[in-house]
């Protein structure tokens, strides 16, 4: 999975309009050089392109590429999602799509062979990445399964921009660490009780 998640990342391509009206195109990630991704510890070497650099240093880019929220994500399938959804959540009078069912399965990235029921994909690949979309990005999206008789052969995937609380939210929640996050964003946190009551 990691090595599937860098080379996803390796062939995304930040898109940038400037104000002359001219548009740079650039790779996401550079070079890298990674330790046996099957041993549980090991080193990754990685590089930003200098032309992805050049473009970090001016403000307004950096804000657009929210680099903060895709460092955030840690299921591949949310990262696809995001990205799929960020290109198309500026559309003026557009809020939905739909998809075939193996269209989707392509734009998250799901092998052929993985998760090869809707079951299977919705529980491990379609509800992770939405929690955490809806939980990180200044953005909601639904997905919604749709039918022809009995059997799942497609979704409708629909999108909006959250208000201003519910950027605060998502703001709050980047800046909070991994640890416990999936238990916060379920709604499955459980407070401590003071001693006394516990006794």
């Amino acid at each position: 999975r990691l090595v599937q998640s860098i080379e996803a990342l390796m062939t995304t391509v930040v898109t940038i309009q400037r104000p002359d009206g001219s548009t740079d195109r650039v790779q996401l990630l550079g070079w890298n050089n990674l330790s046996d991704p099957k041993r549980k510890r090991g080193n990754l070497k990685y590089s930003i392109p200098p032309e992805l650099a050049l473009l970090l240093k001016d403000s307004t880019v950096f804000a657009k590429l929210e680099l903060e929220v895709l460092r955030a994500f840690t299921s591949k399938y949310a990262l696809a999602l995001y990205e799929a959804v960020a290109r198309r959540v500026r559309l003026k009078h557009v809020f939905t799509e739909r998809f075939a069912l193996d269209d989707f399965r392509e734009l998250l990235g799901v092998e052929p062979d993985k998760l090869t029921t809707f079951g299977n994909l919705n529980q491990y690949a379609i509800k992770p990445a939405v929690l955490e979309v809806n939980a990180l990005s200044d953005f909601t999206v639904t997905v919604m399964p749709e039918k022809t008789g009995r059997r799942v052969t497609g979704v409708l995937i629909g999108w909006g921009a959250k208000d201003i609380e519910g950027r605060k939210a998502a703001y709050a929640e980047l800046q909070r660490p991994r640890v416990g996050r999936k238990a916060r964003i379920t709604g499955t946190v459980e407070e401590m009780l003071p001693p006394e009551v516990i006794e």
